[in-house]
């Protein structure tokens, strides 16, 4: 089953989840919430990034921290600025196309201070962040996504309230809503005047609902920041995990991940049919497990990719597949035990260990095609 000429195989990360020594909203809320030194990728990039060439990836996600780049309101630390230029640059040198997230649910301790997104200046604000870094690497980057997974974030930080900054509202969740759209419309603007040619986008968590959950939940999670933005967005970000049906609560599906999450690749096929109204080109930006005896991953990324082949043959614009993640790392709220990575990581020694999983990839990547 081949792909089409030129599609990009990667892998994704965030800064916080990996880098280590970074202080912003997430650290300050306490422990459980700290990520200390996370996977030190801060400063072991070059060898994660070496892993990830040999795996014959041709492209990488990441994002970068804005509590580094701004950790003072208005001061731009030109330190931090250099740090992420070699970090783009030893992309570059590997033939590794960054996809750059601008805003992956971390901000720097002052802007909570100043209410956050709920400051009707917050767009204004992320704007002067993405004018600083797009001017400085506008050479070095084509591909940025301004939001990873606005509809998880509102969700876990302002309805639930179990993230911080720990809001409980429907009504405050639809004014961040509000705000992080503006944002978005804003940085697309300000990206497409520094770099004309740049491709501009979010990741958005898309889950394929069934049954009675299906028309409600579809609309308002998978499309309401997609519908939003429509007339702003050069692709669509795909962040794809799990089906969700009221029936999975009753039967308990035998296939799920460490984390419980049932595994429906079938799911990412539906979801993919879903975005075409767009005619948007599509990049996979997440699509993983936690598997912590890699007994399920390699199955695992060739049923959904399987699926996704099933999508383009069809006729979707699918252009990428970004698996979720490089390496383990820290998985927000439930700390460092589920393991995603195809690289296990040894917390106390920090060495990098390839898991199976790691070398089909590797074979995918190299040949751009899934052998039946």
């Amino acid at each position: 089953m081949k792909f089409p000429e030129n599609f990009y195989w990667g892998t994704a990360a965030s800064a916080y989840q990996v880098e280590g020594g970074i202080r912003n909203n997430w650290s300050e809320a306490g422990e459980k919430f700290d990520a200390g030194n996370a996977c030190d990728h801060y400063n072991r990039y070059a060898e994660d990034f070496d892993l990830a060439k040999s795996m014959n990836n041709n492209a990488h996600r990441l994002s970068i921290e804005w509590a580094r780049i701004e950790p003072v309101e208005g001061m731009f630390n030109q330190v931090e600025i250099e740090h992420y230029r070699n970090v783009l640059l030893a992309l570059q040198k590997r033939g590794l196309e960054p996809f750059v997230t601008l805003y992956h649910w971390t901000y720097p301790v002052w802007f909570g201070e100043k209410g956050h997104w709920l400051n009707i200046g917050a767009p204004q604000y992320f704007a002067r962040f993405v004018e600083k870094i797009v001017g400085e690497y506008k050479n070095l980057v084509k591909f940025w996504v301004t939001v990873n997974e606005p509809n998880i974030y509102t969700a876990h930080s302002f309805l639930r309230g179990n993230w911080p900054p720990f809001k409980k509202s429907f009504f405050v969740t639809q004014q961040v809503v509000r705000a992080l759209i503006e944002s978005h419309k804003q940085s697309y603007k300000l990206i497409h005047k520094i770099v004309p040619g740049a491709q501009v986008g979010i990741a958005n968590n898309n889950t394929n609902f069934k049954g009675i959950l299906k028309y409600f939940s579809d609309d308002y999670w998978n499309h309401q920041f997609f519908r939003a933005i429509e007339h702003h967005q050069d692709f669509l970000g795909l962040n794809y995990y799990f089906s969700n049906s009221i029936f999975d609560v009753v039967l308990r599906p035998r296939e799920k991940s460490d984390l419980n999450w049932k595994i429906e690749p079938k799911g990412i096929y539906s979801v993919l049919k879903g975005l075409k109204r767009y005619n948007k080109p599509i990049y996979i930006t997440e699509n993983g497990l936690a598997d912590a005896r890699d007994e399920k991953r390699a199955k695992f990324i060739i049923d959904h990719l399987n699926w996704t082949h099933k999508a383009i043959a069809e006729g979707i614009d699918v252009r990428g597949y970004f698996y979720w993640s490089l390496l383990d790392n820290f998985e927000w709220d439930k700390g460092f035990e589920p393991r995603f990575g195809l690289v296990e990581v040894d917390y106390k020694t920090q060495k990098r260990i390839p898991r199976p999983s790691s070398k089909v990839y590797a074979e995918i990547c190299k040949n751009n095609c899934i052998k039946i």
